[in-house]
């Protein structure tokens, strides 16, 4: 259910400094924001999941602490990000 390695790898890639970047908060959104996609297909193919939409809620909910820390420290970033991952704001 998780992601996988090479879903990670490939973003830790596109969105860190290098390979070993999963530290930073743009690598951080970009898997969050994958994880969301996964659990969200997963709630709507079995409704009745109730720990998943919890799951998918909890994971929701640390993106936009993450999102909102971004915005308040480097607003062009945040702005790329948003633009890049498809996200509305």
């Amino acid at each position: 259910m998780a992601l996988s390695k090479e879903q990670s790898k490939s973003l830790v890639s596109q969105f860190g400094a290098n390979e070993n970047d999963t530290g930073n908060t743009k690598v951080q959104v970009a898997l969050l924001t994958a994880r969301v996609q996964q659990l969200t297909t997963h709630v709507q193919n079995f409704p009745k999941d109730k720990s998943a939409k919890r799951s998918l809620l909890k994971v929701i909910g640390q993106r936009k602490k993450l999102l909102k820390y971004l915005q308040n420290t480097n607003l062009e970033t945040y702005r790329a990000l948003i633009k890049e991952l498809g996200l509305r704001k």
